[in-house]
């Protein structure tokens, strides 16, 4: 019985092991050759997102759409000088795409185009053009439906037969979840990007995350309007992050007062680049507001205004030249209990950082997730740490100008009160270059790390302490790959204890 239970649910549970290979190519690739119904699971998967592919290798794959356009296009392909077979597929592959990215789209046209040697009957950027529209078409008219889609306002030149499709398609954008848009300083096809928006907007209403990165006020007022319109149409939008290149924007033509139709829903907003304003007044009453990140922008006013509102966050990012704390501590005290993760990154050394230690020690004990840069080695730190019983990735860029052997002193303190759930810390140290402060830490750390990132010059003294904490410990999994003459020394020299990999596939964001 309990073998034919096993039996019965296996396809349901062969996908759901397979959707977890989404981004696993070559894996996803074997296992579709096992057999004609693992082949069945795994293709779809596989074509979800081909535009992602390894850029190393040439786009091959763009070929296998083609066996599925018209007799006309086809004939265009011809008069264009591109002569290639037209093979009958196994799959329609265009019906399982859910990820577009235009900006890919162009890009691994032109790839494909350089690798098939073609002596085109046009010019190069109009061939791109014209085949990125072919193949853009034909996702519209497979029947696919997307969940992803980028935009880059760009030289791509999108045609009437693109919006014709589209209007006899309205499914294509209807399953939308993700959707970003990028503006960039050129103001190349704005009336057919701004087309292509409105349609958006009318045709996609479940999009739950949505980015908007604008270069500088150079469109006009109708692109505001449109992605204003786009905010607005949303019935659970949930994530909003809303980049401004140029510095300190202060004007956004509606497009965060248009939130205000998803104060039920929101939960995450990250801003770039802006300037406080009365729009952002909006987001007092988002009622699941949890995450708030602000990059470069005027924290001080907006954490004001939050404070005063019905929102309550379990997660505050803020990214700045240099953090003033005391604009933070009322947002601390009032979140309390109910942080866990917080990042601080200040470019240059945080100002008021005694009274910002003092607070997340009495109102915090909760966060599980600390990233601060640039704070001075303190005792205030060393008590801090020691109330967090619940931390597990901890990120410190420090800096001391007490003597050596001071510093020394509050590294061996806080090595030793590291807490028991840790399993991630990012060390580093901006004004002394010495690896003793690197292997004092390992020495007297008795935390189960299982990654760690040093900034330090590899030499004998900190691999024989990075070997000590292995031998003692037995959790150290990945170490950065901390730079060394020859790499492949490094990695003989730890064989058996760390793998050394590269820091972005050990680091932890936020």
């Amino acid at each position: 019985m309990a073998s034919k239970i096993f039996m019965g649910d296996m396809p349901e549970l062969m996908e759901n092991i397979l959707n977890n290979l989404n981004n696993e190519f070559y894996s996803l690739y074997s296992c579709a050759l096992v057999s004609r119904h693992w082949c069945s699971m795994s293709i779809p998967i596989l074509w979800r997102d081909p535009f992602s592919f390894d850029d190393r290798k040439p786009p091959s794959f763009i070929s296998r759409y083609f066996s599925y356009l018209d007799e006309d296009e086809k004939f265009d392909l011809k008069e264009y000088g591109i002569i290639i077979d037209f093979p009958i597929t196994v799959f329609h592959y265009a019906r399982f795409l859910k990820v577009l990215d235009l900006f890919r789209l162009e890009d691994k046209v032109q790839k494909w185009i350089n690798f098939q040697y073609i002596n085109p009957q046009k010019h190069i950027n109009i061939l791109k053009d014209d085949i990125a529209n072919l193949l853009f078409k034909l996702f519209i008219k497979s029947g696919t439906t997307l969940s992803k889609l980028n935009i880059r306002i760009s030289e791509f030149i999108i045609k009437p037969e693109i919006f014709y499709s589209l209007g006899q398609n309205e499914l294509f954008f209807s399953r939308l979840q993700d959707v970003s848009v990028e503006a960039i300083s050129d103001e190349y096809n704005i009336d057919e990007t701004i087309m292509l928006l409105r349609i958006l907007a009318k045709n996609s209403i479940k999009i739950h995350t949505l980015k908007l990165n604008v270069f500088e006020d150079i469109y006009g007022p109708q692109i505001y309007h449109t992605f204003a319109s786009i905010v607005r149409a949303q019935e659970q939008l949930k994530r909003f992050n809303l980049i401004y290149e140029a510095e300190f924007q202060a004007k956004f033509n509606g497009i965060v007062s248009a939130l205000g139709n998803q104060r039920k829903s929101l939960q995450e907003i990250k801003i770039h680049g802006c300037a406080y304003d009365a729009e952002f007044e909006v987001l007092m009453n988002c009622e699941k507001l949890e995450v708030l990140r602000i990059f470069y922008g005027d924290e001080q006013e907006l954490l004001k205004l939050l404070v005063a509102g019905f929102c309550k966050f379990n997660t505050l990012e803020i990214m700045t030249t240099q953090l003033n704390a005391s604009g933070v501590l009322q947002f601390l005290e009032k979140s309390s209990s109910l942080l866990q993760r917080l990042k601080l990154h200040s470019d240059e050394d945080i100002l008021f950082q005694v009274p910002l230690l003092e607070t997340l020690t009495t109102f915090c004990p909760n966060i599980t997730y600390l990233y601060i840069s640039r704070l001075t080695l303190s005792k205030q730190l060393v008590k801090l740490i020691e109330n967090l019983k619940k931390l597990q990735f901890f990120t410190l860029k420090w800096s001391n100008y007490d003597s050596e052997n001071a510093v020394k002193e509050l590294v061996i303190e806080l090595a030793k009160i590291l807490p028991s759930t840790l399993q991630y810390l990012y060390w580093e140290c901006f004004n002394f270059q010495s690896n003793s402060f690197n292997d004092i830490l390992l020495d007297y750390c008795d935390a189960p790390l299982k990654k760690l990132l040093i900034n330090v010059d590899c030499d004998e003294k900190i691999i024989k302490a990075l070997i000590g904490f292995c031998i003692r410990k037995g959790s150290l999994k990945y170490v950065n790959d901390i730079s060394r003459t020859d790499y492949d020394y490094l990695e003989e020299d730890l064989e058996g204890y760390a793998k050394p990999v590269s820091r972005d596939f050990i680091e932890v964001n936020c």
